[in-house]
């Protein structure tokens, strides 16, 4: 029985280690509004998909990245352009600057980039 009481307590605690692995608080979350050309829109996926997101799942604090298509404002009035919103998710933004500082960061994201029609988007950092 003794037995039994130590594994479930072992689970437990991986359990909560996993769970507090983004930190107390989750993190943060970036949210970058894209207004992705539409003659482009499979070449962007491709590289979010190939470069971007395995590239990004390497480095310390990643905890998750995604791309979501504007499907309808339902209240309100989406940003002018906005057909795409990037969202990525780190442990702390200081984890998160070390990314982008990093080369491979400069060369994934210029592939997302290349596809979009401007370059002036909104970033937003928020607290997860």
């Amino acid at each position: 029985m003794k037995r039994r009481a130590c594994l479930t307590t072992l689970a437990a605690v991986a359990c909560a280690s996993t769970a507090n692995a983004a930190g107390p608080d989750g993190g943060i979350q970036i949210h970058v509004d894209l207004n992705v050309d539409p003659a482009k829109e499979k070449q962007m996926l491709q590289h979010f998909a190939k470069d971007f997101k395995p590239a990004a799942a390497k480095f310390q604090g990643y905890i998750d990245v995604k791309i979501i298509k504007l499907r309808k404002a339902f209240v309100g009035k989406a940003p002018e352009g906005l057909n795409y919103r990037f969202v990525l998710q780190y442990q702390s933004e200081e984890l998160r600057q070390k990314w982008i500082a990093s080369d491979i960061h400069q060369k994934v994201w210029g592939m997302i980039e290349g596809t979009l029609r401007s370059k002036n988007y909104d970033v937003l950092l928020f607290d997860v």
